[in-house]
């Protein structure tokens, strides 16, 4: 069976990404990293096949994505949809938050996080 996840040609990628997190990205790893929520482990700028997601739990088959400005264009939507639909077609939940809510209600992201990983 083809490798699925962190697939090595993705890795510069990946670090490229971690490297250049947004605002949003960095306030959430904070409260992720360490198994700080519900004692689980998240990994960032995770690969799955083809795309790599902001942030994902492989005990739990959870993937979270922050969505910036760009993803109201209805080009990246359109995108975002696809790219959901097969991530979630291999039982990995997706979920979705803007950086505004993040950036402005943490406590509220974390809680609907614990809430559908649990």
């Amino acid at each position: 069976m083809a490798q699925l996840h962190n697939k090595p040609e993705y890795q510069q990628r990946r670090k490229l990404l971690r490297n250049n997190s947004t605002k949003a990205e960095i306030i959430l790893w904070r409260f992720l990293k360490k198994k700080q929520t519900g004692g689980l482990k998240f990994r960032r700028q995770h690969s799955i096949g083809s795309f790599i997601v902001d942030f994902y739990c492989p005990e739990k088959r959870v993937a979270i994505e922050l969505d910036g400005d760009i993803h109201e264009a209805k080009k990246q939507a359109a995108y975002d949809k696809a790219r959901q639909k097969v991530i979630e077609a291999l039982d990995i939940k997706v979920l979705r938050f803007t950086n505004e809510m993040v950036i402005e209600n943490i406590e509220a992201v974390l809680k609907e996080i614990r809430a559908k990983v649990n």
